[in-house]
């Protein structure tokens, strides 16, 4: 069996056997994984004299190790496993001799199998377990010099920890209780033995191996958590960990010991125990003196703005404070805590907040990271304490300043060049963290904040025109930046102004910064940050300008020369802000249009650019796509948008904006005849820049007017007809592409985005042209995803031009209808095509539905319409009917009741009869609109609603959105009822149940007498219960 297993596993190591013979190795190793009687054979490979390889003693020993995990060994298997594993480990670890230690990949898997023995058999049958290795650790006279056996040991110990103690790793209740159980033990049998073997191990080795001092170190950090805590914490212990803490390298290099020895002063420290407990001990171990030796040691003082500095110590000690520190807030935070004990966590959180800050201002982010969770937690405290005393009112003022310093860029940053994105959106993701700090701090007290953050923003300003362009653009960022975030304050109150004045303290300070701001002459500073943060600040306050009127044109001019920036960056999200600061003000900004638009048109012109083939710009990051093909088109519909909201302001007169629309126009219609011919011939650069130029248009007609029809608030915005003229040559030249190529799918998704933005300037004229853009954007190559878009969009034309559009919707209804009955039957093949379905059906009943509720049923039914009548309601009943999980659309079904609801109602005639708890006969006979509508109600509506109700997957106990359905069922019944009254009574009860075999005189009873349709809905939800 041996010879067997050592072949096998030869052969599936070795890369160059045949890959069948391999495959039959790998087998066969498989079959004896699953066997227990194997590991006998296994064990022999493993200690064998002389040792095999490598290999094959790793994968047998594993072997073991799997049947001691997976419990396959009875009682006796596992004393023979222990007795031979642990005559190996005295034979290889115990004699002194070097050269037999097994390598680390087998230790560590020797360590893994031992630890599983000690699961097993440490409560029973090896109860010796701790003492064996122990043992181990001594060659004579009782000191612990066998290095193989006291590293063996130390590896052990790390290896009990991580399987019994570690609670970051999930356990079953069931191993969470054995874990518990075998610490209690070895808490009462063997953890003095243990915290007695560190000692020696400690004092044998210190000055001689730091990787077994390291080891041991890292092993009492480790079990520090669930032993007694004065078995680590005494004198003799802490002698040896102050003074590995506090050792210095002449030579500079890296200290992993010295770390390390940090690290367990954090692992001490984060052991749960009482407040008083904790407290007691940080100031019985002299923490804060340790940590400021070591922040004044040279590697963390003298060293700390040299290349040389140590951040591994750095950040063990942040770490170590940071932990110190939360222990401290949660005493605090603590109402129960006794007097004395809140005095002491008094006192150390003043001592502890300058080495607190010490790290958080740390240069490396890393390191400030480190602290970051202690702060919060710490102006948690201070935010919910009321009042807040003056001892940590004087907190404060330091841990702002911190905040403030940490906000600014570092002197080795370099913003914005291509080699540093990865780190500026680092240190992006930490202001966000420190902002939210700030924000804390205001909270805390406002006053205070306001103060210093503007205190901070006038001086550098103040700095800046002493020195002008000779100062550190860092600083200047800095400012800008607070200046971003102050306006939070304002918020609370509505903004900057109520009524035309401040609307309070911090609006009285925002407003003296950006007046300063705007006179300083600071977008003229040559940094490509500072004029960017200049725009986004301008843009964010633009309530500012609102009520300063004389500063616009002269930031006005600001943008319009920073629009031309040479930093691709900068320029393209330039035409973005200067968008919004135009549409924000473009009833402040005056008759400049002319000026602007000389001013950018060297901007305008569009040329399309192809995408990579290799797919690269796929992988971008955000910062790096701007300087894509794709951004600058983005960037360049803004200036478009831009140029119409300025074109358009209130005080330019309507022959000049009409003007202004043509000298931007002509040039893009131009464009597109020029490359049409290119585009049908199937060139796509010409189809990308017919597509573009059609974006820019809607772009510009958006800009120009954003009047949305049918809303009574704007409807004395609807556009001029001199202006609907004008735009209506755009309309023109847009369905001119679109008819031309209408294939493409770029150039129907630019039309649709164009139809959108031309309604506004357009309006009613808009109508006649809808047949062209509806046989433009549904063609047959259209995806049901474009036609439910299209239809959405048609739903808001019918809203809004509903007292004009009958005649226009009369014409083009069957044709559309058409093609969208033809998407809707188009087969489904994958779960992309089931969803775009999906969409496509919601919204063909939402648009019948507005035609519905909006007064235009009739266009349904009309002269025009009528022979398509009967292929509508086919269509809607069966959305009605198809609920089932697997090819049903639940909320389509819903909508689908809904529109029948609706035509029963419209089209059943006025109620005859009433839902009350004593039914009286008809009042008459039906109504209907139309004749033989009643009959139609009760013969084919009303048989859908029973076709739901069987369905077996229709359940609405245990699926709200079918519930949704049952309800609108129960309403399309009782609609039914009162438009045919006893008509349907009598269908029910001499027809449609009796041919059902079931008796409806309780569910008739239900539907009468309910008031309303929840009523119904509860019996049928009842009924369907009963059913099973």
């Amino acid at each position: 069996m041996e010879a067997q297993v050592e072949n096998a596993i030869q052969i599936a190591w070795n890369p160059t056997s045949e890959y069948s013979l391999k495959q039959q190795a790998y087998d066969f190793i498989n079959q004896v994984r699953e066997s227990a009687s194997a590991q006998q054979a296994c064990l022999a490979l493993f200690t064998r004299r002389p040792k095999c390889d490598d290999v094959v003693r790793m994968v047998s020993l594993d072997i073991v190790n799997n049947t001691i995990h997976t419990q396959q060994l009875d009682t006796q298997s596992l004393l023979n496993v222990k007795e031979i594993l642990l005559e190996y480990v005295r034979r290889t670890y115990g004699s002194g001799d070097h050269e037999q230690v097994d390598p680390a990949s087998i230790q560590n898997k020797l360590t893994q199998t031992l630890t599983f023995l000690f699961v097993s058999m440490y409560k029973e049958g090896w109860e010796s377990f701790l003492d064996d290795f122990i043992s181990l650790t001594t060659l004579q006279n009782g000191a612990r010099d066998n290095f193989g056996g006291v590293v063996l040991f130390l590896r052990i110990l790390g290896s009990i920890h991580d399987e019994i103690g570690d609670v970051i790793i999930s356990r079953t209740t069931a191993e969470t209780k054995r874990n518990t159980e075998l610490k209690d033990i070895l808490r009462e049998r063997d953890a003095q033995k243990v915290a007695t073997a560190w000692q020696e191990i400690l004092a044998q080795w210190i000055g001689q191996n730091d990787n077994v001092v390291e080891l041991c170190l890292k092993s009492i950090g480790k079990w520090v958590s669930w032993i007694d805590i004065s078995l680590v914490v005494n004198q003799t212990n802490l002698n040896f960990l102050f003074q590995l803490a506090g050792r210095t390298n002449s030579d500079r290099r890296e200290d992993k010991l010295r770390d390390t020895a940090i690290d367990t002063f954090t692992e001490i420290v984060a052991k749960k125990m009482k407040g008083s407990d904790k407290m007691n001990m940080i100031v019985f171990l002299n923490l804060g003196e340790v940590v400021s030796q070591l922040i004044a040691s040279p590697p963390l003082n003298d060293l700390r703005t040299t290349s040389s500095y140590d951040t591994d110590l750095a950040e063990a000690v942040a770490k170590l404070v940071n932990n110190v520190v939360f222990d401290i807030v949660k005493v605090l935070e603590d109402s129960s805590t006794d007097a004395e004990t809140r005095a002491r966590a008094e006192q150390l959180v003043q001592a502890f907040l300058p080495h607190l800050l010490r790290f958080f201002s740390d240069e490396y982010d890393e390191i400030c990271s480190t602290v970051i969770p202690s702060l919060t937690d710490l102006l948690t405290f201070l935010r919910r304490a009321k009042p807040l005393p003056p001892t940590y009112s004087a907190m404060l003022s330091p841990i702002l300043n911190a905040i403030i310093q940490k906000m600014r860029y570092d002197e080795t940053s370099n913003w914005g060049h291509e080699d540093e994105q990865t780190d500026e959106a680092e240190f992006q993701e930490l202001r966000k963290r420190l902002q939210i700090l700030q924000k804390t701090v205001a909270a805390v007290d406002e006053d205070l904040y306001m103060e210093i953050l503007s205190n901070v923003v006038g001086n550098i300003f103040q700095t800046y025109d002493q020195q002008g362009g000779q100062m550190d653009w860092r600083d200047l960022d800095l400012a800008l930046h607070e200046m971003y975030l102050f306006g939070e304050l304002t918020v609370v109150n509505g903004g900057l102004y109520a009524k035309r004045q401040p609307s309070g303290v911090a609006a009285e300070r925002l407003i003296v910064m950006m007046s300063k701001m705007v006179e300083s002459g600071i977008p003229s500073f040559a940094h490509p940050a500072i004029q960017l943060q200049y725009m986004e600040i301008c843009v964010r306050y633009c309530s500012f300008f609102e009520n300063q009127n004389a500063y616009i044109p002269r930031v006005l001019e600001h943008f319009v020369t920073l629009i031309h920036h040479n930093h691709i960056r900068v320029r393209t999200r330039s035409w973005y802000l200067f968008f919004r600061f135009v549409k924000q003000l473009r009833n402040q900004v005056g008759n400049v249009a002319e000026t602007v638009i000389d001013s950018i048109s060297d901007l305008l012109p569009i040329k399309a650019e192809l995408p990579n083939d290799n797919g690269a710009d796929d992988d971008m990051s955000s910062d790096q796509s701007d300087h894509s093909a794709d951004a600058t088109f983005t960037g360049q519909l803004y200036l478009y948008e831009a140029i119409g909201c300025i074109s358009s302001t209130s005080t330019t007169p309507l022959d000049k904006q009409i003007l202004y629309a043509r000298t931007i126009m002509e040039p893009l219609f131009s464009d597109i005849q020029r490359h049409l011919p290119a585009a049908k011939s199937g060139d796509a650069q010409a189809i990308l820049q017919v597509h573009h130029i059609i974006m820019a248009l809607g772009s510009l007609s958006h800009g120009f007017s954003d009047w949305a029809p049918g809303h009574a608030a704007t409807a004395n915005h609807a556009p001029p007809k001199e202006m609907s003229e004008e735009f209506g040559r755009a309309a023109e030249a847009i369905l001119i592409a679109l008819e031309s190529l209408r294939s493409s799918v770029d150039v129907r998704t630019a039309a649709r985005s164009s139809f959108t933005r031309l309604l506004g300037v357009l309006g009613i004229a808009m109508l006649p042209l809808l047949p062209r853009w509806i046989d433009g954007l549904l063609s047959h190559n259209s995806s049901k995803d474009e036609m439910a878009m299209f239809l959405r969009m048609l739903d808001q034309v019918v809203f809004g031009f509903k007292k004009d559009i009958y005649s226009v919707l009369d014409s083009l209804l069957t044709p559309l209808l058409q093609r969208v009955f033809a998407g809707l039957a188009e087969p489904v093949t994958g779960t992309d095509d089931q969803i775009q379905l999906a969409e496509l059906q919601r919204e063909y009943l939402t648009f019948i539905q507005i035609i519905l509720n909006e007064g235009l049923g009739s266009v349904l039914v009309s002269d025009s319409n009528q022979g398509f009548f009967e292929a509508l309601i086919v269509s809607v009943t069966t959305l009605a009917r198809t609920v089932s999980h697997d090819t049903g659309n639940l909320s389509a079904s819903r909508l689908a009741f809904s529109v029948l609801i609706k035509m029963a109602d419209l089209w059943g005639g006025p109620n005859v009869a009433t839902l009350s708890v004593q039914p009286t006969p008809s009042s008459g006979p039906p109504s209907p609109a139309f004749p033989g509508f009643d009959r139609f109600l009760i013969e084919r509506f009303h048989p859908i609603c029973w076709e739901v109700l069987q369905d077996p997957q229709f359940r609405p106990v245990t699926d709200a959105q079918v519930k949704q359905v049952l309800n609108e069922v129960s309403a399309l019944q009782q609609t039914i009822y009162m438009k045919t009254g006893d008509m349907f009574l009598e269908h029910l009860q001499t027809s449609f149940f009796p041919a059902m075999g079931i008796d409806g005189t309780d569910f008739i009873k239900a539907m009468t007498t309910s008031p309303d349709r929840k009523g119904l809905a509860s019996y049928l939800a009842g009924f369907l219960k009963q059913r099973g």
